[in-house]
């Protein structure tokens, strides 16, 4: 039992943040499942829905990483900026790219406007909205400020 403890605190920093991941996208299936009654397994390992399980993901690992450094240390900045990275491509740039694919799928499925042969549409819940980066970001402070 002391080893595996002992792995858990020296893996943490790699191990909370998969499992806050984990953790997301299974409630985002369950959740899928609930409304949808349809069980899609591929929602576990799609982007995009409340909340953001990138957001939660760098958000606790820059706070363990504060609480550990400190946040006057390189290694917290890195983090940071890292995370900041992240949470704004969330929000804008695949959120963008999903109103794109959104907007091209409705024009090759509109009769007349597109000659345009689709095997498959395009992802259209690739980002997030700003909520859902809050969200997602407040659900990693917390878990990095508990663990």
């Amino acid at each position: 039992m002391q080893g595996i403890i002992s792995f858990i605190h020296e893996y943490r920093y790699i191990i909370v943040p998969f499992f806050v991941w984990f953790g997301i996208q299974l409630f985002k299936l369950i959740y899928d499942l609930v409304t949808t009654k349809k069980f899609n397994f591929k929602r576990i390992l799609q982007s995009g829905g409340m909340p953001s399980s990138h957001s939660a993901v760098v958000v606790a690992l820059t706070t363990m990483v504060g609480k550990a450094e400190g946040i006057t240390s390189p290694l917290f900045g890195i983090a940071l900026i890292f995370s900041c990275i992240v949470m704004y491509d969330a929000a804008g740039v695949r959120r963008a790219a999903g109103k794109q694919a959104k907007l091209l799928n409705k024009i090759v499925q509109t009769p007349g406007l597109s000659s345009l042969e689709v095997s498959e549409k395009l992802v259209e819940v690739l980002g997030h909205t700003p909520v859902q980066v809050l969200v997602g970001g407040l659900i990693g402070f917390i878990v990095g400020i508990i663990i």
